[in-house]
């Protein structure tokens, strides 16, 4: 075992830990809106109902980075770093569209 390898498992369990709080909150909010969708309880509730689906988009990406880095901590610091790079891009893309369709544009046809 290498002097790094006590950070390596911090920081697994770290993520972990997050991952599965992450988990429990995405699972009690699918069922929430898969239940409202079927019994419409939500009807006047549109904020929270707003609320509880951004919660569904953007923590499914959050869900997804967590597992995502707690694979790459045991891993090479060169794939935890190209992952890092892909989440980054993902999030840019999500949060400035704009990026996204200049990039698609540089592409020839």
């Amino acid at each position: 075992m290498g002097k790094n390898s006590g950070w390596k498992q911090a920081m697994e369990k770290v993520f972990d830990i997050i991952g599965e709080i992450l988990a429990v909150i995405l699972v009690l909010v699918f069922a929430i809106l898969l239940l409202d969708a079927k019994l419409d309880f939500l009807a006047n509730a549109e904020t929270f109902k707003y609320v509880l689906e951004g919660i569904r988009g953007y923590g499914t990406l959050l869900l997804v980075a967590v597992v995502g880095l707690e694979a790459m901590v045991k891993r090479n610091i060169i794939f935890f770093l190209l992952f890092l790079v892909v989440i980054a891009v993902c999030v840019i893309m999500m949060f400035f569209p704009e990026v996204s369709d200049y990039l698609i544009g540089l592409i020839p046809s």
